[in-house]
């Protein structure tokens, strides 16, 4: 685009600038006067367009995100250096203008080829799972990954996409019942449940506290699941119970050989909602492009889920003010309210959330990254609060209570039922999330470049080239539909994705 920077609301005090600039850089601003740079103002980041004295609230997509700690003048650089948390920051956080209905185009795509298990489930991959109970049981897993995933990989073309080690770095050192025991089994029998998992074996090493006997009586997997369990202890060692694992795991892909897709409506979609190294551009083109998705999906009667409450501090009442009923956005609150104790229990902030990369891409203050991040939710009403890893609500879109931390929050939401996952990134992430495909959008064109064996869908169109976000929120819709379908992400064909279940680990450790 022409335009030298990007102003997001008519009232803003700032506007994010297009392309590095030079002190004496004439800026022109849509519907306002230019301004000059009064020094170097990085790409991607603030300048501001007119006088803001010290203790000045200072407005970004119309709603505040800080207070400026010492007289700020036009054309001057805002960030970290003259841009901070103001108090009371929670009471600043806008309502919301407004459920939008979401038009749906007529010739929207409804179905996807699935896999339909016998119990009426689908799944978007079909894996064989090596679950542990316990860490002293995760090397066991990966060697018995090791020595089969080629082999196994040869069935893609008969229905198997793979054997994935689900291990962990807890199970042992915890007290047998509270949050963490709770937070740790409730993720553990998520991901056996989930039906992207076609087959299971469970591996223990036989002494742990989340004992192999007690979790598999707690899995309540399906019939048609095919699972297999045994310790360490038991099997003679790691080297026997490596081969007795090779072998279990053979067997059981050898059982879903031949599985095949069948076309389904996208109601069984449930679509994961993440960010993970945002910059300023997040806020601007992938973010809102993955809403403008989301809102079609669950038009369309899918589901998606949102998580991070740390990343929407300050824009929960965007939120709250689309709950459908009055104890949905009640529960929001007393999530973000539980958030506030517990970082100022632990002598930090939520402020202290926005990472060094977060600020070299022109992110200031958790308020600015929040209002960005929640656009990741679309429009439409939020139907359900639910608590890390428990089942999402389908339809409806649902905010899962998740730290904002890539693996752990991605983990909650697949445990809960997410079965594609779409991950926006202007830093650049190399994140996946087997058994569950991740779809990366990159939210500006040098990190679509530099990362392209990455980076599935480039949305930077929006700035470069003028690109309405409503057409690329399309893309984006028809290429969840297209991986829910079998196509392979970059991060699949790259083999990522088995080191990123991290359950959220609370409570002490014995």
């Amino acid at each position: 685009m022409r335009q030298d920077v990007v102003l997001l609301a008519p009232r803003d005090d700032v506007a994010v600038v297009l392309r590095a600039c030079a002190e004496g850089d004439r800026l022109t601003v849509p519907g306002r006067d230019a301004v000059t740079a009064l020094g170097a103002i990085p790409r991607g980041h603030k300048t501001a367009l007119r006088d803001l004295p010290a203790g000045a609230l200072v407005r970004k997509y119309g709603h505040v995100i800080g207070v400026a700690t010492r007289d700020i003048r036009e054309g001057e650089h805002v960030h970290t250096h003259n841009l901070a948390m103001p108090e009371h920051a929670a009471t600043l956080s806008p309502g919301d203008d407004g459920v939008r209905q979401t038009e749906v185009p007529a010739d929207l795509r409804r179905t996807f080829d699935g896999i339909v298990r016998p119990d009426g489930s689908v799944a978007t991959r079909n894996y064989v799972g090596v679950l542990t109970t316990v860490n002293c049981s995760a090397t066991v897993a990966r060697r018995i990954v090791r020595r089969t995933e080629d082999d196994i990989a040869e069935l893609g073309p008969e229905g198997v996409d793979g054997v994935v080690a689900l291990t962990h770095g807890s199970g042992c050192g915890l007290a047998s019942e509270g949050e963490g025991w709770e937070l740790l089994r409730r993720t553990l029998v998520g991901y056996a449940r989930h039906p992207n998992i076609g087959a299971l074996v469970v591996v223990g090493l036989g002494c742990e506290v989340n004992a192999v006997s007690s979790l598999m009586s707690e899995l309540g997997l399906a019939e048609h699941v095919p699972v297999a369990s045994f310790t360490i202890q038991d099997a003679g060692g790691t080297v026997d119970a490596i081969d007795r694992g090779e072998k279990l795991v053979r067997d059981l892909a050898a059982q879903l050989a031949g599985t095949r897709r069948t076309e389904v409506g996208v109601e069984h979609l449930v679509l994961g909602l993440k960010c993970g190294g945002s910059d300023a551009w997040s806020g601007l083109t992938a973010n809102p492009a993955l809403g403008v998705a989301g809102d079609l999906l669950l038009a369309a009667g899918g589901a998606s889920v949102l998580g991070e409450t740390p990343e929407i501090y300050g824009a929960q009442g965007l939120l709250a003010g689309r709950a459908v009923r009055t104890e949905v956005a009640d529960a929001l609150l007393d999530r973000v309210a539980w958030w506030e104790r517990y970082t100022r229990e632990h002598g930090t902030t939520l402020d202290g959330n926005p990472s060094p990369g977060n600020k070299e891409g022109g992110i200031t203050t958790i308020l600015e990254k929040s209002l960005g991040a929640v656009a990741k939710s679309g429009h439409s009403p939020l139907t359900a609060v639910r608590d890390y890893a428990e089942p999402v609500q389908r339809p409806g879109l649902t905010f899962m209570d998740t730290p904002g931390y890539d693996p752990v929050s991605v983990t909650g939401m697949i445990a809960g039922g997410a079965n594609v996952v779409c991950f926006t990134t202007g830093r650049g992430s190399v994140f996946g999330s087997r058994p569950v495909p991740t779809v990366k959008l990159a939210t500006n064109a040098d990190v679509a470049w530099r990362l392209a064996g990455d980076m599935d869908v480039d949305c930077s169109p929006i700035v470069e080239e003028g690109t309405p976000v409503a057409e690329l929120g399309r893309r984006i819709y028809d290429h969840v539909l297209d991986v829910a379908s079998g196509r392979r992400t970059l991060s699949e064909q790259l083999g990522l994705g088995g080191e990123e279940l991290v359950p959220w680990q609370k409570g002490a450790v014995l």
